[in-house]
């Protein structure tokens, strides 16, 4: 079974915002790794085969926060 790579762009304005991103990654099931970069307003997030494109880009407009662009895999997807 093969990880899979998700990247997301995502409008951060404060630690506030990315602390927020990263709380739901912490909290969700399948991921094995993360790095969410106020300086680049992104996420990388390295997650289990089972823990598709769209439960993460859902949880991540959850907080509120405006995504831009996401990849899975290193094709470009719909947000």
């Amino acid at each position: 079974m093969a990880d899979h790579n998700y990247k997301f762009d995502i409008t951060m304005t404060c630690g506030g915002c990315s602390g927020a991103v990263e709380r739901v990654l912490k909290k969700l099931d399948g991921v094995k790794s993360y790095d969410v970069s106020l300086d680049t307003q992104s996420a990388n997030i390295v997650a289990a085969e089972t823990l598709d494109y769209a439960t993460v880009l859902e949880k991540i407009k959850k907080t509120g926060k405006k995504v831009n662009k996401g990849e899975a895999d290193g094709v470009v997807m719909a947000v």
